[in-house]
């Protein structure tokens, strides 16, 4: 073999070499390129131009291929200045405009740059090849696990994985939360769960959730059980299932609230009959289950976008559930007796927004049916409309099924005693009759002793007012006009008594117009002293004990005053041949268990307590203390309305109010009044105030629909000195207020007909006149009125009825400011 016969032979296998670069280049999508730093030449492989859609070319200037990067990718690789100095990136991505479809596509880079013996950049080496597909698949990833966050978050219930570790105590002695949802801190009281290990938050009960949750890792067998979180004061059920692979070392735990469940089962105890009609409102629990799927619904597009497992529950494709598919095309697979209440399930979450649950059965598309249950949330627009309706679903098949055949052996169970259950049903629906017989006899018993106590006083009151009225006409046919002022004296008596009468009722129904402001219950206490040992006589000793630093409280002081002399009036009574009354005040901080023992929310409270060492009661007269009309005094020596006023007062100003007493051993009455955060008014610049001034013409505008009423206070103001002007209703009222007329104050009542109330025509009237004074006068403490917050500035509520000089005298003080 010559010379030449080598050189073929090389030149062959270098040729061969080189195809087998370019079909491996050609098979990889892979492109290789070098570039000429001194020349600042590209000289490419065939791949490396049909990657950027250019003609094959065996060289060309670098600039070249910059032009095809998008102007913001520019950047990240080389340039002129790169090149010269050999700073260009290594490793780079970057998104390209193919020059022969122009399509956008994503290109990553790697080389090195190759310097001479000085240092000077020679060439930069590298590869390139089209990554487009895969960062298409990175963004859908993550397109997909922000969707999977976002209904994690939104699941009513808890949710967390937990994964096991080998720690201290040996494999697997401790797990760490991996994962929580904002549900979890709701049901479990704990919050920021993530990345705590079992041994951070409970230590001394590691060992029994270990050997709970180990045994779910160990066996892929689920669990399910209820616990009290005392952190969360609720009663939680829990399921607990492996997450696959067991390599993974995961368990997902799903926590659903059933306080309400419990809180009906104890109440289930105490009373048959009334664990038979709570029955119905027990069946809330549900079996949590592994989350088998989620979807995401564009309500104003009807698009339904989903995962692959919702999907193959379905028996969807799952390329349509990624793309979207319409409410119908989801719901074809769902069995056909369970669609109309699927669909009106649906209907009435999208009307009504929130929290969305209902079970139906679907196929996958080979007949058989299964039981799952849908759990979302209904997002509603700020007008109402609905956006979107997010949720997941839950495998219930399993839960079903042992339900079904629950139901089965007890059917039989039934069978087999059928006799003796329709003996005790017999027995059960005879007490349950006569209990009810009871109920309505107490019920009408209780209505009877109101009603008659009402009509006894009002009957008396009327008379009063009836017989002066009758004697006045007489008087004056007569023209003894000196006898009219008796009479007129004795029916105001009874006016002013039917209308305290009327009070008591409205402050036990919680239904009186209160005037609250902050109060300092030790000044008041110290203040009324005085008047106490006056009205309980010499026979009765006073005492008082005051708690240090009292907090001060938001209530109507004339109001408690009446409720504090009420009570040593009782107390004086319980001791006909005198006794010691003890008045104490003191700061009181409620738990949770205290709270609700005394029907309250837990917090801050100031008490006054008064403590008498008189008769005592007994349990039976402690249980009817607080009923309107209830008295044990004799007959004409009481209304019966004391205890039940200071149970509407105190209920009203959110507190409470209790009795403790033993025979022969005294009583103590409790009032608990919530704590008020804000500091008391400094009331040391006040002086006394002398007489009001006189009107000087201004305009009063009053609205009343009742027209006596308001031909009454218009005569009467207009003797005053206003200028009065009257409106019939809240349209009326407020076309007036809309007027140029002048006017200086309003006077309205607050339930006025044809669709707008006292309280909106003000405010409507505000918006013109932001300075108008109002005066409201009612005669029932409308809602509308007072709400839940204090009356704005400039407004006032002045109660039915009212003596006129009262009126005038409020009138006078609001103009003047």
């Amino acid at each position: 073999m010559n010379g030449s016969d080598v050189t073929s032979l090389s030149r062959a296998a270098l040729e061969a070499e080189v195809l087998r670069l370019r079909q491996a280049q050609e098979a990889g999508g892979i492109g290789l390129f070098t570039i000429d730093l001194r020349e600042d030449l590209l000289i490419p492989t065939p791949e490396f131009c049909r990657l950027y859609g250019l003609p094959v070319v065996d060289q060309c200037p670098a600039s070249l291929i910059e032009e095809r990067v998008i102007e913001e990718d520019r950047s990240i690789i080389s340039n002129a200045q790169s090149r010269r100095a050999g700073t260009i990136r290594g490793e780079a991505e970057y998104r390209v405009i193919r020059a022969d479809t122009g399509a956008l596509r994503w290109i990553a880079r790697k080389g090195e740059t190759e310097f001479d013996a000085d240092g000077q950049p020679l060439r930069f080496i590298g590869i390139a090849r089209d990554v487009t597909a895969e960062r298409e698949a990175r963004d859908a990833l993550a397109r997909s696990e922000e969707r999977y966050r976002a209904l994690f978050d939104a699941i009513d219930d808890g949710f967390c994985i937990i994964e096991f570790f080998d720690g201290p105590h040996g494999p697997l002695s401790d797990y760490m939360h991996v994962e929580a949802n904002a549900g979890y801190e709701r049901h479990t009281g704990i919050a920021g769960i993530v990345g705590k290990t079992l041994r951070d938050i409970a230590p001394d009960d590691a060992d029994g959730w270990l050997e709970l949750y180990g045994g779910v890792l160990r066996t892929g067998k689920g669990v399910s059980f209820e616990r009290h979180f005392a952190e969360a004061g609720r009663h939680i059920e829990v399921s607990a299932a492996r997450v696959e692979p067991a390599s993974r070392r995961q368990v997902s735990v799903l926590f659903r609230d059933i306080e309400a469940r419990k809180q009906a089962e104890n109440a289930l105890r105490a009373s048959e009959a009334i664990a038979r009609e709570n029955i119905q409102r027990v069946q809330l629990a549900l079996s949590a289950g592994a989350i088998i799927g989620t979807w995401f619904w564009d309500i104003p597009g009807d698009r339904f976008t989903v995962d692959e497992a919702f999907a193959q529950v379905f028996g969807l494709d799952p390329a349509l559930g990624r793309d979207g598919l319409s409410l119908e095309q989801v719901i074809l697979g769902v069995h056909p007796d369970d669609k109309p209440g699927l669909t009106e399930a649906i209907s009435e979450a999208i009307r009504r927004g929130g929290a969305y649950a209902h079970q139906y059965r679907v196929s996958r598309g080979d007949g058989h049916y299964r039981w799952i249950e849908a759990n979302g949330r209904v997002d509603l627009a700020p007008d109402g409309s609905p956006l979107s309706f997010p949720g997941v679903l839950l495998d219930v098949q399993q839960r079903r099924a042992v339900e079904e055949e629950r139901d089965r052996a007890a059917a039989a169970l039934r069978a087999l005693n059928e006799t003796l259950e329709q003996r005790v049903a017999d027995r059960t629906a005879e007490l349950m009759q006569a209990e009810e017989r009871l109920r309505q006899s107490q019920k009408m018993e209780a209505v009877g002793q109101l009603t008659g106590g009402l009509a006894h006083d009002f009957n008396n009151l009327l008379a009063g007012v009836s017989g002066a009225l009758e004697m006045t006409t007489r008087r004056l046919e007569q023209g003894r006009v000196g006898d009219v002022g008796k009479y007129t004296a004795i029916a105001q008596d009874a006016v002013r008594r039917a209308a305290a009468l009327t009070h008591r009722l409205l402050a036990f129904s919680r239904r009186q117009t209160l005037d609250p402001k902050p109060t300092d219950v030790q000044a008041l206490v110290q203040d009324m002293i005085d008047l106490v040992q006056r009205t309980v006589g010499p026979a009765i000793a006073i005492e008082t004990r005051v708690g240090p630093d009292l907090w001060p409280t938001l209530v109507d002081q004339s109001q408690l005053e009446n409720a504090l002399l009420n009570l040593c009036l009782n107390a004086r009574d319980a001791m006909p041949h005198g006794g010691h009354i003890l008045i104490e005040t003191a700061n009181v901080s409620l738990d949770g268990p205290e709270a609700r023992a005394l029907d309250l929310p837990p917090g801050d409270y100031l008490a006054l307590r008064v403590t008498d060492d008189g008769v005592g009661m007994s349990e039976d007269t402690i249980a009817k203390a607080f009923d309107p009309f209830f008295t044990t005094k004799p007959l004409g020596q009481g209304t019966g309305l004391g205890l039940s006023m200071i149970y509407g007062f105190a209920t009203q100003s959110g507190g409470q109010v209790r009795i403790a007493s033993q025979p022969d051993e005294g009583t103590t009455v409790t009032l608990h009044l919530p704590r008020h955060a804000e500091a008391l008014p400094d009331t040391a610049g006040e002086t006394a105030k002398g007489a009001l001034p006189v009107p000087q013409g201004e305009t009063v505008l009053v609205v009343d629909d009742e027209a006596s009423v308001r031909l009454l206070i218009v005569d009467a103001l207009e003797d005053m000195g206003y200028r009065v002007i009257d409106a019939e209703d809240g349209a009326s009222g407020l076309k007036l207020l809309q007027s140029e007329e002048r006017i200086d104050l309003l006077v309205s009542d607050v339930g006025l007909p044809g669709g707008m109330n006292g309280r909106q025509m003000a405010e409507a009237g505000r918006q013109l006149r932001p300075d108008l004074k109002v005066l409201f006068i009612t005669g029932y403490a409308e809602h509308s009125v007072i709400g839940d917050d204090r009356l704005e500035t400039g407004m006032q509520v002045l109660t039915k009825p009212f003596a006129v000089e009262a009126l005038g005298a409020r009138i006078r003080t609001m103009i003047e400011g």
